[in-house]
Formats: structure tokens, C-alpha cells, sequence
């Protein structure tokens, strides 16, 4: 990869997705190389503790106070208390369980700022994922100002990036691997003092040889005593190894692949021709409830020419897809997340990782291309354990196939949409 910002490899301009899910159920492995395998309920009201069991710092506890969180979900009471400590973690929960404060906090617990050193990297596969991780951290760190953070991702001139480093050098750096290699070889980011080393949705980037080697070429610029952590919603056996060489006795906790159907989520089909889903999509959002809907197609045109005839018919829609400037996605991507629209149309693009709190319905408007695409689309809504209504549109045969495998797969049965359906079923507090 040469070191100019215009030979940047862009990761996330693939439409296609990684896995998703993971249920709260989980196998996980101890410092002994032992298996417990701790199968549990749901999310809610599962642990009477809250976050001042763990011990944080006083200005943590009141910047999670000022989110509304009162206790911690599954996965972060299984692993705070241990990343704390600074060790290693390797995590797959399912997706909305708060993986991202996981890290977020337990790096914000153990960072000691100096002025002119970085000690926490995080790297994601997407530039939106970068951006939603770094305002995490502004919100946990509201009371800590002494603390500064910075995102770097591809798409935005990189002279910024060299600006910001030099005249305000950030203590936290969230990035994509193809922004963070070119400032390392350009000299202007230097890892010496990284205490921790955080990779978010490690499968999508280890998988993938080219940003493999670009995640290795970094860690390589770090120091080798460090911590280092990292989370999926899924990650297979085969990645896992890889994940693990670059740690040290990690804890590891692994969900059971047919557990990774999303607690509260009501999943149903449509079947229709291709030529009608648009008459029945108009019709299916005049009669039910929504806080927000987030509409998933198959390509850039697509996106675009439905989300201009919903406007057409008077909804408050967007889109974001690939086609799009860097600038143009994140103004969008914030106009939704700040309620300003209510229908957000998108590519699988923004499939992954993306947390928007008020998305209560997703539509499948075109079938994605398998089952691990599919959970990763539909888990953006009934996020933290809430509820959500997930609704595919089934056309021919592939798209029945798919849905098939994502019964079998995940042993979940998805029935054809009753003509009622009950706003409380899918909807909080109805």
C-alpha cells in the first residue's frame, strides 16, 4: 500500500457482510483452559449490580448515569471486571449488548493521560464504525477533559489527520487500518506507548488477508507488553486462533451458534413479486407504529430511487450508500441518529455494528445474500435487549432459500406476517 492519502484502500466499499448475532448464553473458556458452559436468560433484570460494583472512577460512574444506564448487560458484567485488570479478552456477544462500552470503559478506567502520548488504539473495519466508537468515548469521558480523542479513517485528506496529531496529539486513537498504517509510514503517528490495543468486529478485519497484514504491520509498531482486546458478534473457529496470536492467556467468551437470535425480536416474511413490494412496503408503514425503520436494499440504485419515492409519498426517509462522499455519510448518518429523519434506506454498508437506540423496525425490502448478512442486518433493531420487528420480503426461489438457512442455521422458526400484528410485541412500552 503506498503511503499517499489517494492509494488508501477503501475496506467498506464491499457490499457484502460478515456475521452477526450471539445470545447472552454463553461457552466461556478460563485462565485453565477449562470450559464453563453457562447457559442464562436474557438481558433484563438479570443482575441486581450496577456499574458501581466495578469499581470505575467516580467520573465514569457519572457520564454512565448521564446515558440512563443502571445495569450492565451480560456480556459487560462477564467482562469489565477482568479488562479492567488489564487482561486480555477475546469477545463474541450477540450484537446491541453493549460490546463497545466493554472496551470504552475499561480503557477509560485504566488510562493515566500524558501529554503527548497515546496509549489506547481501537481499529474497526468501517469509517462509520470509527466514527460512532470515537463519540463513545466523548460521551464516557464527558467528566475526564483532560482526555482527548481522535478518529482517523480514509475518505477525508489525510493532512488533517497529520495536523491534529501534531498540534493536538490525541490520548485515545480510533481508526481504520488503512488511515492508521499510512500515518505510521508516514512518520506522523507514533505507537510507542500503546497500552492497549483494541481491534471492534475483529472478524471482518482478520479475515481478510490484505487488512490482515495491515492490522499485523501496525501491532507490530506497538509496544509487546500491552493489552490487548478484541469483540465480534460472531467469530468462527477457524478465526479464532488467529485472534488469539495476538494475545496473551486471553479470557475468551463464546456464544453457541444456534443461540444468536436476537432476544425480542419478532421475525416474519412477505412473499411477493418484485413488482409489488413497494405498494406493500408503503402500506406495511401506514399501519404500523415505528419509532424509527431502517430499510436495507441490495444496491446503490435501488437505495436511491426507493428512498426518493418515499419522500415522494410524504415519508421522512434517507439514504445512505457507498456512492456517497465520506462527509455526505456521516452528515446523513447523524441527521438519523438525531431523529431528524425516521426511514433511513441503506446497503448492506451500514449492516454492521451501526447502533441507532430508537430503530424498532428493519425491513429485508431485498433478501440479503445468506444468513450471517441477514442477522447482521436485522440486529439493528431491538437493540440491548429491547424489542424490534424484523420484516423480510421474499420474491423467488434464492431469496426462500436463503431464509431457509437462517431457520436451520439458527433454529428459529419465521412465520409468514400475520395481517395483525400487535404494536406490543415489537414496540416498548405499548
Amino acid at each position: 500500500m503506498a503511503d499517499n492519502d489517494n492509494d488508501l484502500l477503501d475496506y467498506e466499499e464491499d457490499e457484502e457482510q460478515a456475521p452477526i448475532g450471539g445470545d447472552l448464553s454463553n461457552n466461556q473458556t478460563n485462565n485453565n483452559g477449562t470450559v464453563n458452559d453457562t447457559k442464562k436468560a436474557g438481558y433484563v433484570s438479570i443482575h441486581s449490580s450496577g456499574f458501581r460494583d466495578f469499581l470505575l472512577k467516580p467520573e465514569l460512574l457519572r457520564a454512565i448515569v448521564d446515558c440512563g444506564f443502571e445495569h450492565p448487560s451480560e456480556v459487560q458484567h462477564e467482562c469489565i471486571p477482568q479488562a479492567i485488570l488489564g487482561m486480555d479478552i477475546l469477545c463474541q456477544a450477540k450484537s446491541g449488548m453493549g460490546k463497545t462500552a466493554v472496551f470504552v470503559l475499561a480503557t477509560l478506567q485504566q488510562l493515566d493521560p500524558v501529554d503527548g502520548q497515546i496509549s489506547v488504539l481501537v481499529m474497526c473495519h468501517t469509517r462509520e464504525l470509527a466514527f460512532q466508537i470515537s463519540k463513545e468515548y466523548e460521551r464516557f469521558s464527558k467528566y475526564m477533559p483532560s482526555i482527548r480523542v481522535a478518529v482517523f479513517f480514509g475518505g477525508l485528506t489525510i493532512t488533517n489527520d497529520e495536523k491534529v496529531l501534531r498540534m493536538n496529539p490525541p490520548h485515545i486513537v480510533v481508526g481504520t487500518p488503512g488511515r492508521i498504517l499510512a500515518l505510521i509510514r508516514n512518520k506522523k503517528l507514533n505507537l510507542k506507548n500503546i497500552k492497549h490495543f483494541i481491534l471492534d468486529e475483529c472478524d471482518k478485519m482478520l479475515e481478510q488477508l490484505d487488512m490482515r497484514r495491515d492490522v499485523q504491520e501496525i501491532f507490530k509498531a506497538t509496544p509487546h507488553e500491552k493489552q490487548v482486546m478484541m469483540f465480534s458478534a460472531t467469530l468462527s473457529k477457524e478465526i479464532r486462533p488467529v485472534c488469539k496470536k495476538f494475545m496473551q492467556d486471553p479470557m475468551e467468551v463464546y456464544v453457541d451458534e444456534t443461540k444468536l437470535t436476537l432476544h425480542g425480536l419478532q421475525q416474519y416474511y412477505v412473499k411477493l413479486k418484485d413488482s409489488e413490494k413497494n405498494r406493500k412496503l408503503f402500506q406495511i408503514l401506514d399501519d404500523l407504529e415505528f419509532n424509527q425503520v431502517v430499510i436495507f436494499v441490495k444496491s446503490v440504485q435501488r437505495c436511491v430511487a426507493l428512498a426518493n419515492l418515499l419522500v415522494e409519498q410524504n415519508f421522512p426517509a434517507i439514504a445512505i450508500h457507498r456512492a456517497m462522499t465520506q462527509e455526505e455519510r456521516l452528515s446523513r448518518y447523524q441527521q438519523f441518529k438525531d431523529f431528524q429523519k425516521r426511514i433511513l434506506v441503506a446497503t448492506n454498508l451500514f449492516g454492521r455494528g451501526m447502533d441507532i437506540e430508537r430503530v424498532n423496525i428493519v425491513f429485508n425490502y431485498d433478501m440479503p445474500e445468506d444468513s450471517d448478512t441477514y442477522l447482521h442486518r436485522v440486529a439493528r433493531a431491538g437493540r440491548f435487549g429491547t424489542k424490534g420487528l424484523a420484516i423480510t420480503f421474499v420474491s423467488d426461489e434464492s431469496d426462500a432459500k436463503v431464509l431457509n438457512s437462517v431457520q436451520d442455521r439458527f433454529d428459529v422458526s419465521i412465520p409468514e406476517m400475520p395481517a395483525d400484528i400487535d404494536v406490543s410485541t415489537y414496540f416498548e412500552d405499548k
